[in-house]
C-alpha cells in the first residue's frame, strides 16, 4: 500500500524548506564570482588566498556543534532563518572588507552562521520528508543548486553592469533574507523532537544515547558518513574556489568563460539532485553513490589528464553530477542514527564534514604554488574514488513507501 497524499500543510512546508535551501545556495554564490577581484585587490598569492577562503569553513567548525542546541531551543525552522539572516550579514561585511584580516573575519562569521543554517534546514527538510513518506531530500539540495546558479548569475550581472561589490552584496543579502523570513511562516509548527525523537520519554534515554554515541559500530558509521560528505564538499569547493582561477589562469580562458566552470558544476549537480530522489527510491543510496563517484572520478580525471577549456568545463560538470547525492545521503543516514536526540546526528556529520571545506582551500593552494593548480585539482577525482569505496555504509536497498498515515514517534525511515 502507498502512503496517503501529504496534507496541504506538509506541501506548503516543503515549498518553505525549498525556499530556505534556495536562499542558502544563493547567498554565498553571490560572493564567489567576486573572489578573483578580492584576491587581486588584496594582492594575495594562491596560498594566502586559499588560507583566507578557509576562514568560512573554520567559522563553521567553531560554531557547528551549537546547531543542535539551537535547533532544540528555537526549532529547526527558526534556527535556519536566523542563521540565514546572519550569513547574509557576513557576506555583506566580506564585500566591504578593505584588508585581509577584516575579510577573513567576515568569512569566519558567515561560515559560523551558515553551519547553523545548514544543519537546521536539513533537519527540518528531513522532518518534512518523514511526513511525505518518500525521498525528497535530494530535491531540496537541487533547489540549493538552483540558488547557487541564481546567486552566481546575480553576481555576474552585477559585475557586467559595473555595480560595486559592496552595493551588489547588500542588495542580494536584503532580498534573500526577506525570502527566508516569508518562508518561516509556512514551515512545520512544533518541536522537532516531537516528530523525530525515538524513546525520548523514558528516564533511561540519555544514558542509552551516550553509550550509543561511543559504540565502535556507530563511531565507524559516523566516520564513513563524514568522509562521504567531505567527498561531496571537496568537489563543491573545487568549483567555487578554484574553477575560475584554473580556467582563467592556467588554461587562459577569458573571464566570462572562466566563470562557466563553477556554473557547469552546480548546474550538473542540480540535475543530479533533481533526479536523485527517484534514483534513490529505485536503486538505494548505496548504488547511486557508487555510480556517481565513478562518474566524478572518470570525468574530472580525464579533464586533468588532457587539459582543455571545453574538457575542463565538462569535467567539472561530471564531478558535480557525480557527487550530487552524497551530502544529502550522508545527512539522511546521520539523521536516522539510533539513540541520538533530534538534530544530533545531522549536527555531528555536518560539523565534521566542514573539515573538507577547512582543509581543501589551503591544501590545494599550497600544491598549486609548488606543482601547479592542475595537480591540486586531483582532489576532485580522489573524492569520487572515496565515494565509491565507502558507499557501503549507505542504505543498500530502496525502502517501499510507508503505509501508515501519521509517522509514529518511534519510527525511523530511509525516506522511501
Amino acid at each position: 500500500m502507498h502512503s496517503p497524499p501529504p496534507t496541504t500543510e506538509v506541501r506548503r512546508a516543503r515549498i518553505a524548506v525549498a525556499a530556505l535551501f534556495l536562499t542558502n545556495g544563493a547567498l554565498f554564490a553571490n560572493i564567489i564570482p567576486r573572489f578573483p577581484g578580492i584576491k587581486a585587490d588584496l594582492a594575495l598569492d594562491n596560498a594566502a588566498y586559499g588560507l583566507a577562503i578557509a576562514a568560512f569553513p573554520a567559522g563553521a567548525i567553531v560554531a557547528g556543534l551549537a546547531a543542535g542546541t539551537l535547533i532544540r531551543r528555537l526549532g529547526s525552522a527558526r534556527a535556519a532563518v536566523v542563521g540565514t539572516i546572519l550569513t547574509a550579514l557576513g557576506t555583506v561585511l566580506a564585500g566591504f572588507a578593505p584588508s585581509l584580516p577584516l575579510f577573513v573575519g567576515a568569512l569566519l562569521f558567515a561560515g559560523a552562521m551558515d553551519a547553523i543554517t545548514d544543519v537546521a534546514q536539513n533537519t527540518h527538510g528531513l522532518r518534512v520528508q518523514r511526513r511525505f513518506g518518500r525521498s525528497i531530500i535530494n530535491s531540496f539540495h537541487a533547489i540549493w543548486s538552483i540558488g547557487a546558479v541564481l546567486g552566481g548569475a546575480m553576481a555576474a550581472a552585477a559585475i557586467a553592469l559595473g555595480i560595486p561589490r559592496s552595493i551588489h552584496l547588500s542588495i542580494a543579502a536584503a532580498l534573500l533574507a526577506t525570502v527566508a523570513l516569508i518562508a518561516l511562516r509556512y514551515c512545520l509548527p512544533g518541536k522537532d523532537e516531537d516528530a523525530t525523537l525515538a524513546a525520548a520519554t523514558t528516564e533511561k534515554a540519555p544514558a542509552v544515547r551516550l553509550r550509543g554515541l561511543f559504540s565502535p559500530r556507530l563511531t565507524i558509521t559516523v566516520i564513513a558518513l563524514v568522509i562521504i560528505a567531505i567527498a561531496g564538499t571537496l568537489v563543491e569547493d573545487a568549483g567555487s574556489t578554484w574553477a575560475a582561477v584554473y580556467l582563467g589562469g592556467e588554461l587562459g580562458a577569458p573571464a566570462a568563460i572562466a566563470a562557466t566552470g563553477f556554473i557547469a558544476l552546480v548546474g550538473a549537480q542540480f540535475v543530479g539532485r533533481l533526479i536523485g530522489d527517484r534514483l534513490v527510491d529505485r536503486f538505494g543510496q548505496q548504488s547511486v553513490a557508487r555510480a556517481g563517484g565513478l562518474i566524478a572520478a572518470v570525468g574530472m580525471g580525464a579533464a586533468l589528464i588532457a587539459p582543455s577549456i571545453p574538457g575542463t568545463v565538462l569535467g567539472f560538470a561530471a564531478a558535480g553530477f557525480g557527487v550530487a547525492t552524497l551530502v544529502p545521503a550522508a545527512m539522511q543516514e546521520a539523521d536516522e542514527l539510533p539513540g541520538l536526540r533530534a538534530g544530533t546526528g545531522v549536527t555531528l556529520v555536518s560539523w565534521l564534514m566542514r573539515l573538507g571545506f577547512l582543509l581543501s582551500p589551503p591544501i590545494v593552494g599550497l600544491i598549486a604554488d609548488t606543482a601547479g593548480l592542475r595537480a591540486g585539482l586531483l582532489v576532485v577525482p580522489l573524492a569520487g574514488i572515496l565515494a565509491v569505496a565507502l558507499a557501503g555504509v549507505l542504505s543498500g536497498k530502496a525502502k517501499p513507501p510507508e503505509n501508515a498515515s501519521p509517522i509514529p514517534v518511534s519510527e525511523s525511515t530511509h525516506g522511501g
